[in-house]
């Protein structure tokens, strides 16, 4: 199978370099808010099974769980500010991550898009990719670095920057559906869809700004549940879980 620039991309059905999207709010587990120690433990053993397999992984983590600056904008408060202390928010986010990932014995790397040099790496491109090469997993915080930017932007932007050949969403849903489930219970959830049908149909699986990246440099997205354990396993190694959008496919439901 080929990778989204036309060449391989997998080790076996494996995919070779792969960006995890992890949203703050799945550190949160069932306490909503702040850090649940045992699903960021959870989180970590997954991460090294998948590393086992010699996948570099590269993960771009939000900071929901702790604030978001849309909301603090609507209730008065200056966005700029606002989403520089969501930036903030993820840096916490990635060092509760990296140090469980360290005490499983897991080398990685916390990197930021603003300067804190007493706790993280500033994002270098090329030094980035060089960890990924030494199979350290890299840990990409503080979003682009930038007020207005989602951290699903970063993904896109990230994913692009160091060449991963997908994408993978990991959120609270199993999936992208046509319409709301919860609205309308006979939603049909989607297998695959291409990013034309994804964009006609208005679907909701990334902010605009993010999709048109991954539109325009043909950039798959696998949204998935990571709550289930196993699936980030199922997913590298190119398993039908949750849902595939890529520029080459056609539209199909399960």
């Amino acid at each position: 199978m080929e990778g989204s620039r036309g060449t391989k991309q997998y080790v076996g059905k494996l995919y070779r370099r792969v960006l995890i999207k992890l949203s703050g709010e799945i550190l949160a587990g069932e306490d909503r808010q702040g850090i649940n120690v045992q699903v960021v433990k959870q989180l970590a053993e997954e991460i090294i099974e998948v590393h086992r397999l010699g996948v570099e992984v590269a993960i771009v983590i939000g900071g929901g769980n702790f604030w978001r600056g849309e909301k603090a904008e609507a209730e008065g408060m200056d966005r700029v500010t606002a989403d520089y202390m969501g930036m903030m928010a993820t840096v916490m986010n990635g060092l509760a991550l990296q140090d469980f990932l360290e005490r499983m014995g897991l080398i990685s790397r916390l990197q930021t898009a603003i300067e804190i040099r007493s706790v993280a790496e500033p994002f270098i491109r090329r030094k980035a990719i060089r960890h990924l090469e030494k199979k350290r997993v890299v840990i990409l915080a503080a979003g682009t670095g930038n007020p207005y930017f989602t951290t699903d932007t970063t993904a896109a932007l990230r994913a692009i920057e160091l060449g991963a050949d997908i994408i993978f969403k990991a959120t609270k849903v199993n999936g992208v559906y046509e319409a709301d489930p919860a609205q309308n219970p006979a939603a049909r959830r989607y297998r695959q869809v291409s990013f034309m049908d994804a964009l006609q149909k208005q679907l909701k699986v990334m902010d605009s700004t993010a999709f048109s990246l991954c539109m325009d440099n043909r950039m798959p997205i696998q949204v998935f549940d990571i709550r289930e354990r196993g699936n980030l396993k199922k997913v590298v190694q190119g398993s039908e879980v949750g849902t595939l959008i890529r520029h080459d496919v056609q539209t199909h439901f399960y």
